[in-house]
């Protein structure tokens, strides 16, 4: 069974200059996507003062309103303040079964989680991990470590691991020990070996700034599945829609 997924971080649905509206858009092109699953990161879950300045602001969250009627979403809640929060979430064309939020916040001036899904495809259970870490290396190697006990006490050892997000990891000093530790290829990495791969430099994911990308962010990591492809997704509509740009990946279960 051939599964498309996709982790892209949103910018809360606004533009990162001006802070203009971009949630309608981010619609029209996660639909023309059409993957099976979306790890999402700084989604906005609620913002009372954007919806009351911007007439078309959907009234859902965020997760709710990229998913529609065609997805199931989880939603967690991270980065709580005066007008609303923001978090993670995962879209899946498949049940949802189980999801839980873990807080791996390393200091009250950057409020981080992890989500925990367990998504049901063909009988068969699929764990996945939405991420989005902290800026500051220390925090980050801190934030890892608790990512890898979480798994090691809620996923079993066989069954199939996804974990994707936004590590502001542009060093790559991370990959290493989620290896050793877990057993997952990232995926870009992986294909850079086998030339299966869609973009300039095909041993660094460069997704930020959208624009002109020079810093890896973000990574798609997987255990008990084949790697088909991974690509950079460039150029419109992405460029206009957020801060960075969404990476993809077409597994084999």
């Amino acid at each position: 069974m051939i599964l498309n997924i996709a982790t892209y971080n949103i910018h809360k649905g606004v533009s990162w200059f001006r802070q203009q509206p971009r949630i309608h858009g981010l619609r029209r092109a996660l639909d023309n996507l059409d993957v099976d699953l979306l790890f999402l990161q700084e989604v906005q879950g609620q913002h009372n003062r954007r919806a009351a300045r911007h007439a078309h602001w959907p009234v859902q969250g965020q997760h709710e309103f990229l998913a529609g009627d065609r997805k199931q979403s989880a939603y967690g809640r991270n980065a709580i303040y005066q007008h609303g929060h923001h978090g993670n979430a995962l879209l899946s064309k498949f049940p949802i079964l189980h999801s839980q939020n873990q807080d791996v916040s390393d200091h009250r001036f950057e409020e981080r989680g992890v989500l925990h899904c367990v998504v049901e495809m063909q009988g068969q259970a699929l764990h996945c991990y939405v991420v989005h870490l902290g800026l500051f290396a220390a925090g980050r190697r801190r934030q890892t470590r608790q990512l890898i006990e979480l798994i090691r006490i809620a996923t079993p050892d066989e069954a199939p691991l996804i974990i994707a997000g936004d590590f502001n990891d542009w060093q790559n000093h991370l990959s290493d020990t989620l290896r050793n530790e877990l057993g997952v290829k990232e995926v870009f990495d992986h294909l850079s070996m086998h030339h299966k791969i869609h973009q300039h430099n095909p041993k660094a994911a460069l997704t930020f700034p959208v624009g002109a990308p020079f810093l890896a962010l973000d990574r798609i990591y997987v255990r008990g599945m084949k790697i088909n492809a991974a690509t950079v997704l460039q150029g419109q509509p992405w460029s206009t829609l957020s801060d960075h740009a969404p990476l993809t990946a077409a597994l084999e279960l």
